[in-house]
């Protein structure tokens, strides 16, 4: 996988993260319910950037 990729996977991710806050702030509902998932999108950009480091992607 090139590094380009890589990097529009992870901004994917963030756009997806920011976007989870704003949701969360306007629909506290909605916030409440996707509150869980919003360490895990962290967790995997994590993941992602590590596994590029040490060229396992």
């Amino acid at each position: 996988m090139d590094a380009e990729d890589l990097l529009k996977i992870v901004l994917v991710l963030v756009v997806v993260l920011v976007l989870l806050e704003i949701v969360g702030e306007i629909l506290g509902i909605l916030g409440w319910l996707l509150g869980p998932f919003r360490p895990l999108l962290g967790l995997v950009i994590v993941v992602l950037i590590v596994l590029w480091l040490f060229d396992r992607l």
